[in-house]
Order: C-alpha cells, then structure tokens, then sequence
C-alpha cells in the first residue's frame, strides 16, 4: 500500500505572518493562518507552496560569507522574459540583492536574501 504524501518547505524565522506576506506576493499566493500561531501557510490554487514557523531564537543565516553553508535555498523559475519585472519584485517586496548579475544567457540567475535572511534565486526558465 502506498501512502500519499505532501512534502512542504517550512523556513523558520522571528516574524512569520511577515515572512509568508513576503513569499506570497513573490509566488502570486495567498497566507493561510493556522490555529497554531507560530505557523503560518503560503498557498494557492494547488494548494499549501510552503509555510514558515515562528523560531523564539531564530538568528538569520550568515550565508554568503565564505565560512558559512548555504545549506538550503529556493529557485524559483521565471520565463526569461520576465526575469528584471521579477527582480523589481522581489526587491519592493523587500528581498536583498545578494548576486544579481545580469547573465542574460541561458543561466540568468539572480540570488537574494528575503526579509528574514533565507537565499532564494530568480532562474530563467530554459528555453
């Protein structure tokens, strides 16, 4: 027998209500409160994308300095075409440019920290 599964990236941080407003514009969702306070949920027409989670103690990742892992980050794929309105985006939500070089090739990649100091990266779809 097979059990169904869900899997959902949950980042933690100090502020979650804040960090899920963050992501659920940048993903085009919507913020799902739960009756767990210190949980909160970005979901859409799919359902739950993923959720972030009140840590009391959370200290942001340090990452990029050279001593420190990334450890985990999240791609999020735009169409080539779109990829400066999505960097425009992603910064008046209040993302951190990290490495935005423009590549403008079939690599573009852009990396940011959100509000909380998770990495994310804006990835041209390939063609």
């Amino acid at each position: 027998m097979t059990v169904h599964k869900h899997t959902v990236l949950v980042l933690d941080c100090s502020e979650p209500e804040q960090l899920a407003e963050f992501y659920a514009g940048l993903l085009g969702a919507d913020v799902q409160l739960s009756k767990d306070p210190d949980y909160v949920e970005v979901t859409n027409e799919s359902g739950v994308c993923m959720a972030v989670h009140r840590e009391r103690d959370y200290i942001p990742p340090s990452w990029p300095r050279p001593e420190d892992s990334q450890q985990a980050h999240l791609r999020i794929m735009v169409a080539r075409h779109d990829m400066d309105e999505a960097e425009r985006e992603a910064v008046g939500l209040g993302a951190r440019p990290v490495d935005t070089k423009n590549n403008n090739g079939p690599r573009d990649s852009r990396t940011y920290s959100d509000p909380a100091g998770h990495s994310f990266t804006l990835a041209a779809i390939p063609e």
